[in-house]
């Protein structure tokens, strides 16, 4: 039981401290009071003991100090929080609860790891960063969304959750209340809670009302925000934004109060500070054309804008902010020229404050000039007359019960009154725009719940305090005792709900603070009092209030001063200075100005200072809570003509507190770190003022004064289970576990109690638990450590023993070694001492004995070499005569010699110097460069035939020698016969006659064989020349054609390599735009399904206002999408017949047509189509009709199959003129061509020089294409030689057949060519060239054809973005409801119109598409009938096919594998096979079974070319999956069933549509079933937008029961037992938004849904290539869900967590494989989520370290690595945080990397999906078509 009064905070603080037990025991460490850091750490030296004075303390600087204690009031310093428990994200968390544990937790928090918020029970502290910080995008937004208070990071987000949450939930209206000083961050932190409600909840019309709540903000931020010295964004004024929700709590109206606007503003500002935000932004903009009538310039020349000095904020541009103010006001229905009237009246205030007052010589008066351009600015901007204005600015009437006089006023009077004047015009053109941008967010709608945000400014103290400070103090005074009430209620409720023992505590209460300002002859009832007094002084109403009020405990009167009171409110005394309260409460302004201002001849001026508008109150506004108060509200007096403003804030204040009470609130405490606003700088004593004043410390109080600990009795058994003796822990019963360690372990029952489910701790408790948890594990570690180390020493000793063992046995060893190795040495120096001594005395005796052998050899060799040099003396001297005399005979022959030789070199070099320069000159010619390069190949030929030649000549010589030689031969027989008969006959008296004769003979014989012999050497000298030259010839031949084929290779190899290059860059390119354009069009896809659904749900909202009584809306905005509808409509990507959609038209009649759009602009677009249609035949019939007249008479001469030589030699003839000029044309094309490229090179060349280039290989190409050039010209010139010769021939007469080759010869070669051969190799030239022609021909139709369908695609694209423009526009911009009625009409009957003159166009267009189709058919036949007489082989085949085909008709019983039904049981085949079909109905039937029954259907409909069947049977098929998918719109097996049959009757239509790319694969049965009269690639289109459509549904299913396990699985169930403990928890972890029982999940959870859909997609037949997609995705999400929530939760960045990731990520891993799914890329996906948890895992002290960190985490950015480093949290105290310097220097090392700014990943990011042609291995008529799907109607054809 607990009873505690409490009457001041004094009295609590001293109290609360006594709540503890001090463990003064040695090394405790303890906060001491400090004068600049507030509280200072220390650490006891020495025990404390009971009546010690004072304590000993070592402080963090290591110096030694003695604290003194008061013994007497026990008070003793307070204890610190063990280190495990700093930087939590609850302050109730913490054990020790007071005000420096709260300060030191904050300031961790906020300076070691940068987070701004910090849970405080049900208050939310956010200290400003004053930086920019990315936890604000809507990736955050959508990361907090739907998650429970307590499992995230502390934000603003979370706050805004949980009112949501319960707004829902309990069904009640909430309230978010900001607080806190200027420049605190309240206006951000309220705006951020609205931008929070606007994202999450959406718009429940189209009226973007969530846009006009966030566009409501920069608004009031310009004319109710200003610079002060505090803030550069001060808010000036408090407001209170109610934002209305329906039954679906989504946003349908807000509503906005304002209270107490700082008027004084608008005329004074201190220095450094500003006026309100929309003077300076007007004067910014004054130069734009539309603001030149202002007549404004800078604000530096205005007195209302300049008084703070500086006019300027650094990094505010005032013309940009200007923008986007206009575009708010814009946005929230302010009309332009409203907008141009609030600027004048601004501009007005301005030059109102430049108005000059010059005061008479009396003093008593004053005036202003004539020529004042300020004033007369003033009154032309507000519409009033110069004079009147003059007048009464200086002039005031009073009214008294007889007459009224006027009176001039003082200079000080009119400076003040014309102040009041511009206070009063700023302030009635504030409520003005207030209650414009209400009225914009008001709806007509009814409203069910409200979420209110309050932004009022916090508790203010300066040093000097005025009327403003104390209302500001006062509104603090009131929402603070809310406060307090509503955190004590929470508390009591919750030991209540635990059935807790509690007594009810009388805390601070500040009703007496309350009571002295607002209460009866209160201080706002005194001053009003005052106010009323005709003379009242504030000198008056000070004494007044000294004299009533000076008994009072929380007022009172300063010693120095008779103008000013103290008050003594709950934060802090405030001194408030009176002077200027009357005026200020008063609020004057004379009536005479007023009236002036209401005879404006601007309407809005006027309608500013209409009279209701003076007596309303500024704050109440119209709202549609009804709030019925719970005191009666204080009436005004019937006499009063105007409230003060201390009663209306007094009011407005009474009715904010009845809101408030009567939601349930949420607190946001801003604090103000520094006044420097420098980023993240803490200063402690500006942070404990403000704990102090808003109420944080207090709700640590509340808490301490009661069980602040709180515990789950499984949370307390897994974190202190050590504790437990193992005899204990074979319960089972938790609660009795926990019940015995505790009653074992603290000996005071008031300590702790055990509630329904927790357990409830008194302060400092938990402490005392982690310390003997500490203990515990400290004992154990020790014990550990002993154990490890006592056997580390042991393994030590035995290492050490074993080595010293060793070392003496080698000392000893090694000592024996010495020894005997020193008595060797010792009869070792004996024997070399003996053998030294020995050789030395040989050696003596030795050198002695060589030395006189030398001389005797010395002596004997000089006497011999004496003699010796004498003889070689004399020989020499003989050599040297005979050499000189030799020598100078030679020099004289060789001078006589070389005389000759230089007059002959002389002469030889004249003669060559005159060859050599005829052949220079004859070299530079171009006849000689033409003969050496291009007539090569003919000299070699010429050269071949003067070989030829001259071998014939030496075979005719040989003959001719051999002939004389064996007539010469035969002479000499016959004469040597006849000399021998003649010497038998005549005796020897003839002798010497025949000897004569025998001689002449011999000398004639001796002759002939000297000149047989000179022919002969002259004819092989000749021979040898011809054949060198030839040789070399061939040989400089060889080495060009080698040349040739080099470059040739290098040409190939390079246009190969650059092509293979280019292909692959190509390829790269057209992947990566591929997936762009797929990615982009599967978001337009789910853009596409997501408005189908919003029209759905817009129909559902129509026909419910058409069942009630009310507005009905006209159904002519319905979306052109919607494929269900009550009438027939086209689809989008459908084309449909324009017959049919005639038909229908007709069928619903020409009215209820004219309500659906879709069809007419089918219609339109149809007709287009027929058009283009019409154009193409026209074109391809007179394509048709050129070829035809073409071929005819070319084909003709073909025709005959006598030909006789005339005719060949025609033909022949034709034949080479066509070849001449052929080669002519190519050749004047190759000289131009290669006139090009040289004048190309020889302005590029510097550029190209060193490289294989583009010139070089066009060279290349221009020398081939030469030397063909060359061949062909010699063939030509062969072959009309030979023409020429036969026709000759021929008309000489028919003789016998002459030789061709008598005169001609081929070149290369020694055969005999004949005319056939000839004739045949001018065919092969022909033939060649024709096929060269009809490639380049055919090239260039292809060419012209590709131009034509990419126009054509062009056309069609730029149409299709069109009508998807015209589809957003009338989807998405939507207008009021008259103008929608009206626009309504108006398209009606326009429509109605163009219908009719469609309908006439169609008809026409029929006619003459039926003509030209005519028209078509017979040119086609007659062109088959010309080919089929053309190619025999063709017409043979075709009638093959004929008598094949009429094989296949003659087996009509046989299953064609097509399904027949009747245009009546359309209706029924849908029904039956796609809308009331169940999965399980077949599910041991084939896979994807109603595709290929559909598909069956669709090809029998184009067998018999029923178009219209086609399209309806798609349509409906289409449409009813569409309805299925709608209605199962969250059952993962319908809508898998259905993603695989619509992906199989895609890829039937492509397999069977005749396309050679799709029939790869197919039978030759399978080929027979393809379609062979229509061609469905449009639907193939709208199959596979379907199938996208279907897959994102599939994915959206399969995430939306994976994502509530992910979190449970991944982070928080303990994978492996016992790795993790449980920390403390705060209040956070007890919120009112969690829900009720265990919706914990395990791994075991994750793999079982997933199995279930591997399952359920494997059975049905979806294909492997999307399960893996599927999967792919899933895993992504669940990486993206996991990082986010570990980048959001400190609770689960840890050592442990990291292991459990690790171990789950593997288990995944492991799944994958199993399921032989690890080849989906979904391992890569989860890479960032590896990475976090090693990087958990990693050490994080050393610059290594961080090195490996930065190495390894290559898929976390720098944000994400930085925040999980923040965020990591020890477990216990064994583990260490991460140092501020160790993040630094990862910061550091990361900044060169360019990662995105975005924290968090975008878990709804969908991957583009590709559906991959696979084709099916069955044939149609095996199909079997089960009984159970009553599908009797169809016939099997």
């Amino acid at each position: 039981m607990l009873t505690l009064e409490l009457s001041d905070p004094l009295r609590l603080g001293l109290q609360w401290a006594q709540t503890w037990s001090f463990q003064g025991s040695q090394y405790t460490r303890v906060w001491i009071p400090d004068p600049d850091d507030v509280w200072r750490s220390a650490e006891l030296t020495k025990d404390y003991k009971e009546g010690d004075k004072s304590l000993q303390l070592r402080l963090e600087d290591e110096t030694i100090q003695e604290y003194p204690i008061d013994v007497q009031n026990n008070q003793l310093p307070f204890l610190r929080n063990p280190d495990i428990l700093v930087g939590e994200n609850d302050l109730t968390a913490l054990s020790y609860l007071h005000e420096p544990a709260v300060l030191h937790n904050l300031k961790v928090r906020f300076l070691e790891s940068n987070h701004i918020y910090t849970y405080c029970g049900i208050v939310l502290v956010a200290i400003n960063p004053y930086d920019q910080l990315p936890i604000y995008g809507q990736d955050v937004i959508y990361a907090y969304s739907g998650q429970n208070m307590g499992d995230m990071d502390p934000h603003i987000f979370a706050v805004a959750e949980e009112a949501y949450k319960q707004m829902a939930r309990d069904e009640k209206n909430q309230s978010i209340i900001v607080s806190g000083e200027s420049g605190a961050g309240k206006t951000v932190s309220a705006k951020y809670a609205m931008r929070y409600f606007t994202t999450v909840s959406g718009s429940a019309s189209d009226t973007n009302i969530e846009e006009k709540v966030l566009a409501s903000s920069p608004i009031m931020e310009a004319i109710g925000n200003a610079k002060t010295t505090r803030n550069d964004n001060s808010s000036r004024f408090g407001k209170y934004i109610q934002i209305g929700f329906d039954k679906r709590y989504r946003i349908i109206g807000a509503n906005m109060r304002t209270y107490l606007l700082e008027k004084s503003r608008v005329v004074f500002q201190a220095d450094d500070e500003r006026n309100y935000h929309i003077f300076y932004q007007l004067c910014a903009a004054a130069s734009l054309p539309e603001f030149k009538e202002l007549a404004l310039t800078c604000a530096e020349d205005f007195f209302y804008t300049s008084q703070g000095g500086n006019t300027v904020i650094e990094g505010v541009d005032d013309a940009e902010d200007f923008e986007k103010t206009r575009q708010a006001f814009t946005l929230v229905g302010v009309r332009e020229s409203h907008q141009i009237s609030i600027f004048k009246i601004i501009a007005s205030i301005l030059h109102l404050g430049n108005v000059e007052i010059q005061a008479e010589r009396d003093g008593e008066s004053c005036r202003v000039s004539p020529e004042d351009e300020h004033l007369s600015d003033f009154c032309r901007l507000l519409g009033v007359e110069r004079s009147q204005m003059e007048h009464w600015l200086c002039h005031r009437k009073l009214v008294t019960t007889s007459e009224t006089y006027v009176k001039t006023m003082s200079l000080q009077q009119v400076v003040n009154a014309r102040d009041a004047l511009a206070k009063h015009i700023y302030a009635q053109l504030f409520h003005w725009i207030v209650e414009h941008v209400n009225k914009a967010l008001h709806t007509s709608l009814k409203q069910h719940s409200f979420i209110g945000v309050l932004d009022i400014y916090g508790f203010e103290t300066f040093e000097v305090n005025s009327f403003e400070q104390f209302c500001i103090n006062y509104a603090n005074e009131k929402l603070q005792q809310q406060f307090n009430s509503h955190v004590f209620k929470l508390e009591q409720e919750e030991y209540m709900k635990e059935q807790i023992p509690w007594t009810l505590i009388d805390f601070y209460d500040n009703q007496p603070c309350i009571d002295l300002i607002e209460a009866k002859l209160g201080i706002l009832d005194l001053l009003d009092e005052e106010c009323k007094v005709p003379k009242g002084t504030d000198q008056n109403w000070t004494q007044k209030l000294y004299d009533r009020h000076s008994g009072s405990q929380h007022f009172q009167k300063p010693r120095m001063s008779n103008k000013a009171f103290i008050v003594i409110h709950f934060a802090d005394k405030v001194e408030y200075l009176s002077d200027g309260f009357l005026e200020k409460n008063r609020d004057t302004v004379y009536e005479e100005q007023i009236n002036i201002l209401k005879a404006s001849k601007f309407p809005l001026v006027a309608d500013l200072f209409h009279d209701g508008k003076d007596s309303a109150p500024a704050t109440t506004t119209s709202s549609r809570i009804n709030i019925r108060s719970s005191r009666p509200a204080v009436k005004a007096s019937n006499k009063e003509h105007k409230k003060t403003v201390g009663c209306q804030f007094r009011s407005s204040l009474h009715l904010l507190m009845e809101t408030l009470n009567s939601t349930t609130p949420h607190y946001v405490r801003c604090i103000k770190p520094n006044d420097e606003k420098l980023p993240f700088h803490f200063n402690p004593k500006r942070a404990v003022q403000q704990l102090r004043a808003c109420g944080v410390l207090e709700t640590i109080r509340i808490s301490a004064a009661g069980y602040p600990s709180r515990w789950s009795y499984h949370d307390f058994f897994n974190r202190y289970r050590v504790l437990v003796k193992k005899r204990d822990l074979a319960s089972t019963d938790k609660k009795a576990m926990c019940r015995s360690l505790l009653e074992s372990l603290i000996k005071d029952p008031d300590k702790f109690q055990f509630g329904r489910t927790k357990i409830f701790f008194r302060a400092g408790q938990v402490a005392y638990l982690e310390k003997l948890r500490a203990d515990k594990f400290r004992a154990a570690t020790i014990m550990i450590q002993k154990t490890v180390r006592g056997w580390l020493q042991k393994v030590k000793y035995r290492r050490l023993k074993g080595a010293s063992l060793t070392l003496q046995r080698y000392c000893r060893g090694y000592l024996a070694r010495r020894l005997a190795e020193r008595l060797r040495r010792s009869r070792a120096a004996v024997v070399l001492q003996k053998q030294y001594r020995m050789r030395r005395a040989r050696r003596a005796y030795q050198r002695v004995r060589r030395a006189a052998g030398i001389i005797q050899a010395f002596a004997r060799g000089m006497f011999v070499r004496r003699i010796y040099h004498q003889v070689l003396r004399e020989h020499k001297a003989t050599v040297i005569q005979k050499h000189v005399r030799g020598w100078m005979a030679r020099r004289r022959f060789q001078r006589l010699r070389g005389a000759a030789i230089v007059i002959q070199c002389g002469f030889r070099r004249l003669k060559a110097k005159q060859e050599l320069k005829a052949l220079k000159i004859e070299a530079r010619s171009a006849e000689h460069l033409k003969r050496l390069n291009v007539g090569m190949e003919n000299k070699i030929v010429q050269l071949q035939r003067k070989i030829d030649d001259q071998n014939k000549e030496l075979k005719t010589l040989s003959e001719q020698l051999s002939a004389i030689t064996s007539t010469h031969d035969m002479e000499v027989e016959k004469l040597k016969k006849e000399l021998a008969c003649y010497q038998q006959n005549q005796g020897e008296d003839s002798g010497p006659q025949l000897q004569e004769e025998v001689e002449s003979l011999r000398t004639e014989l001796q002759r002939a064989h000297s000149e047989r012999k000179v022919l002969e050497d002259t004819h092989t000298r000749e021979k040898d020349e011809l054949r060198k030259r030839v040789a070399d010839l061939e040989q400089e031949n060889a080495l060009l054609k080698d040349e040739k084929e080099q470059l040739n290779n290098q040409i190939l190899c390079q246009s190969k390599d650059d092509f293979a290059q280019k292909s692959v860059k190509e390829n790269l390119v057209m992947k990566k735009e591929l997936e762009e354009e797929r990615s982009r069009h599967q978001n337009l896809v789910k853009e596409y399904s997501r408005l189908e659904q919003r029209y759905d749900n817009l129909r559902d909202e129509m026909t419910i206002l058409k069942q009630t009584p009310g507005h009905r809306r006209n159904p002519s905005n319905q979306s052109s999408l919607e494929s269900d509808s009550n009438y027939p409509s086209i689809s989008t990507s459908e084309v449909g017949d324009t017959e049919d959609t005639l038909q229908q038209v007709e069928e619903i009649g020409l009215e209820k047509a004219a309500m659906d759009m879709t069809v007419f602009l089918k219609l339109q677009k149809r007709v287009r189509e027929l058009e283009q249609e019409r154009k193409k035949l026209q074109v391809q019939l007179e394509k048709k009709e050129q070829q035809d007249g073409k071929r005819v008479p070319a084909e003709q001469p073909s025709n005959d199959t006598d030909l006789d030589q005339d005719a060949d030699l025609a033909y022949n003839s034709l034949k080479r003129q066509e070849l001449e000029s052929e080669n002519k044309k190519l050749k004047n094309e190759l000289n131009e061509l290669r006139k090009a490229v040289a004048d190309q090179a020889s302005e590029h060349s510097p550029a190209a020089a060193g490289t294989p280039d583009s010139y070089s290989l066009l060279l290349n190409q221009l020398r081939l294409a030469n030397e063909e050039l060359e061949v062909r010209k010699e063939e030509v010139l062969i072959l009309r030689t030979q023409i020429v010769s036969a026709d000759q021939r021929r008309l000489a007469g028919k003789g016998s057949e002459p030789n061709i080759n008598a005169r001609t010869s081929w070149p290369n070669s020694e055969k005999h060519v004949d005319q056939e051969d000839a004739i045949e190799a001018y065919h092969g030239v022909c033939q060649t060239n024709r096929l060269l022609e009809a490639q380049l021909q055919t090239q260039s139709r292809e060419h012209e054809e590709e131009v034509d369908n990419l126009k054509t695609q062009l056309e069609a694209l730029k149409e299709e973005m069109d009508r998807q423009q015209q589809t957003f526009c009338q989807t998405l911009l939507l207008s009021p409801e008259a103008q929608v009625e009206f626009g309504v009409q108006q398209e009606m009957s326009r429509l109605t119109n163009e219908n009719l003159d469609l309908k006439e166009l169609v008809e026409k267009l029929e006619k003459n598409e039926r003509k030209l189709k005519k028209q078509l058919k017979i040119c086609m036949k007659k062109v088959q009938d010309l080919e089929a007489a053309q190619a025999l082989a063709q017409s043979e085949r075709k009638r093959h096919e004929l008598n094949r085909q009429v094989t296949v008709q003659r087996k009509e019983k046989d299953f064609q594998g097509m399904l027949e039904y009747h245009k009546e049981d359309e209706a029924l085949l849908i029904r039956n096979l796609v809308t009331e079909l169940k999965p399980q109905a077949l599910a041991g039937a084939v896979p994807c079974l109603p595709a290929y029954i559909l598909y069956m259907c669709i090809r029998h409909a184009d067998y018999v070319n029923d178009d219209l069947k086609v399209h309806s049977l798609l349509t409906s098929t289409i449409n009813g999956i569409k309805k299925v998918l709608k209605k199962h719109n969250e059952d993962f097996e319908m809508t898998s069933f259905w993603l695989s049959n619509t992906c199989r009757l895609l890829h039937c239509l492509k397999q069977y549509s005749g396309d050679e790319g799709f029939m790869t694969q197919n039978s030759a049965k399978q080929n027979e079933h393809c379609l062979k009269n229509f061609d469905l690639t449009e639907y193939r289109q709208v199959l596979s937008d379907l199938s996208i459509q279907i897959y994102q549904q599939l994915i959206k299913i399969a995430e939306g029961l994976l994502q509530p396990m992910i979190v449970s699985a991944m982070l928080e169930n303990e994978s492996i037992q016992g790795l993790s403990g449980v920390k403390p928890t705060g209040y956070r972890k007890r919120t009112s938004s969690m829900p009720e029982g265990d919706n914990s999940y395990c791994l075991e959870a994750i793999i079982r849904q997933m199995n279930s859909f591997h399952t359920v997609m494997c059975d049905q037949g979806l294909d492997p290539e999307i399960i893996l997609q599927v999967f792919r995705q899933l895993f992504y999400m669940i990486n993206a869900v996991t990082l986010n929530n570990l980048l959001l939760r400190k609770d689960v960045c840890s050592w442990s967590t990291g292991m459990q990731l690790r171990y789950n990520i593997s288990q995944l891993e492991e799944w994958l494989r199993g399921r032989n799914l690890h080849q989906s890329g979904a391992v890569e996906t989860m890479e960032p989520l590896i990475q976090a948890a090693q990087l958990l895992q990693l050490k994080k002290k050393s610059p290594e370290d961080a090195e490996a960190i930065c190495s390894l985490c290559t898929a976390l950015s720098t944000q994400q690595i930085v925040k999980i480093l923040n965020l990591y949290t020890p477990l216990n105290e064994f583990e260490e945080r991460v140092t501020v310097a160790f993040i630094r220097t990862i910061q550091a090392q990361l900044q060169d990397r360019n990662d995105p700014q975005q924290l968090l990943l975008d878990f709804k990011h969908m991957f583009p999906v590709l559906f991959p042609f696979n084709p099916s291995s069955l044939t149609m008529d095996s199909i079997h078509i089960p009984a159970c799907l009553n599908l009797e109607f169809l016939n099997e054809v």
